[in-house]
């Protein structure tokens, strides 16, 4: 028996073209998701729930998921009664708690809080309230600090915090609070109070650092001066930060000598890295037992280049860094005191600026780093990319009422900086540079007076 099948071809060369059947099937409205919704894996409580719902899904499938989530969130919270008063209606004399009726109350949600019913337990004598578990974890508005500040520092205004949030739906759009430019401002301050307090009082005890790193940032007429410290590891910590309204000396001891009551090592040698500022040198050493210090050859070069003019400038900064980078810092030192009595009569000021603090910049050469890690500890880029972040993310920031202010903002810009941290390039040879450091202080420091420290130490 032959079967002959037509197909959509053997039509078109019959001449024959059949319209192509459309559903008859009409599309699903809200008003008919209570039957299109899979029932057998809820329990039949949730199942009505969520068919009470079915409006919502016009507006989207997470104003749906609210939704959905509030009528649960009341579901669990009367589990969380009958676990703690028993069945309702059910006398039970060994129990340890009644309902109590229910109360206003509020949960968090989409960074808003939302209005909920809540229901009330008491102890059994009736002179305690028990807390209700789901309640009370919904109910925390830790939540929101943290959101504020993330928006914050995202630079969305206390004004525009609105546009960051999520669409939850009209029905509890309507019904929230907590978005509005004073309650975001509040919250912003006290995660920022928090982040500046943790911060400060962070135990640094079981840091093993390498190398230490201190500048400042400008907020407006506010000085922070900030450390960040380098572990043998290769990861990088903010340390602290203190305000004042330059880098003096008596500011940086304050800020080095926090670090210290914090639980900071500082009798070992330890590499500190700075912008080349006296008062920064001075403090660094009223601290630290054996800092071994490495100025930042970047700013040494743009300080000379300010003495110079543009053509000039140029030619003597190449110069500079060929002298920077050679492998024998003795050459290098060399080329640059040579390089000094060139400029001696025509411009000394940019010779003076030049011997200044000379044989400070080659310390990393002398400690023989090798260059992967070398190009992170020759200047202080490390902490100016933390300060940068900090510096960028208060942009929006038009008035500076007073240093607190700038001390939570700079804190907060820290933190966040640590999130986006990672380890120095070279990371592995910081063990060698730390016995390098050894040595280096121990074999330049004579033994008479290095015993002396000591006695003047213990």
């Amino acid at each position: 028996m032959h079967n002959n099948y037509q197909t959509k071809d053997g039509r078109a060369r019959a001449g024959r073209v059949t319209a192509k059947k459309t559903s008859s099937k009409p599309p699903v409205v809200a008003d008919e998701l209570e039957e299109n919704l899979p029932r057998a894996a809820l329990p039949e409580s949730i199942q009505l729930a969520v068919a009470d719902l079915a409006g919502t899904v016009q507006e989207g499938l997470l104003a749906f998921a609210v939704g959905t989530g509030l009528k649960v969130l009341q579901l669990l919270m009367d589990e969380d009664v009958t676990g703690l008063a028993g069945p309702k209606g059910r006398w039970n004399p060994d129990r340890v708690a009644k309902r109590h009726g229910s109360d206003d109350g509020e949960v968090t949600l989409g960074g808003r809080r939302n209005p909920v019913r809540r229901p009330r337990v008491r102890s059994a004598d009736g002179r305690t309230e028990v807390p209700v578990p789901t309640y009370e974890l919904f109910s925390s508005s830790e939540v929101l600090s943290e959101l504020a500040m993330q928006r914050m520092l995202a630079k969305l205004s206390c004004r525009r915090y609105r546009a960051g949030l999520e669409p939850v739906g009209s029905a509890v759009e309507a019904t929230s609070r907590g978005t509005s430019k004073s309650s975001i401002s509040r919250r912003f301050v006290a995660a920022t109070e928090t982040a500046l307090g943790e911060l400060l009082a962070a135990d640094l005890s079981n840091l093993e650092l390498v190398a230490l790193m201190v500048d400042g940032v400008h907020f407006a007429d506010h000085c922070c001066l900030v450390a960040l410290g380098i572990g043998l590891d290769g990861t990088k910590h903010p340390l602290g930060l203190v305000e004042g309204s330059t880098e003096n000396a008596t500011v940086v001891t304050e800020l080095l000598a926090g670090l210290r009551e914090r639980g900071l090592e500082v009798t070992r040698p330890i590499l500190v890295v700075i912008d080349g500022a006296k008062a920064l040198s001075s403090a660094v050493k009223a601290v630290f037992d054996h800092p071994v210090i490495q100025r930042c050859q970047l700013h040494k070069i743009r300080n000379v280049e300010s003495y110079l003019p543009d053509q000039l400038a140029s030619t003597v900064a190449k110069k500079m860094r060929a002298a920077y980078h050679d492998e024998s810092p003795l050459r290098g030192e060399a080329t640059l005191e040579a390089i000094a009595r060139d400029l001696e009569r025509t411009h000394p000021g940019a010779a003076g600026s030049l011997r200044e603090g000379l044989a400070e910049t080659l310390t990393i050469g002398s400690l023989g780093v090798p260059p992967t890690l070398a190009r992170s500890l020759r200047s202080t880029n490390a902490i100016e990319s933390m300060i940068e972040i900090a510096r960028d993310h208060s942009t929006n920031v038009k008035r500076w009422r007073n240093g607190q202010m700038a001390l939570r903002w700079c804190a907060a810009g820290m933190i966040e900086a640590r999130k986006q941290f990672r380890r120095v390039n070279g990371f592995m040879h910081l063990p060698a540079l730390r016995e390098a450091l050894d040595k280096h202080v121990y074999g330049t420091v004579t033994p008479a007076s290095y015993d002396q420290q000591d006695v003047v130490a213990a």
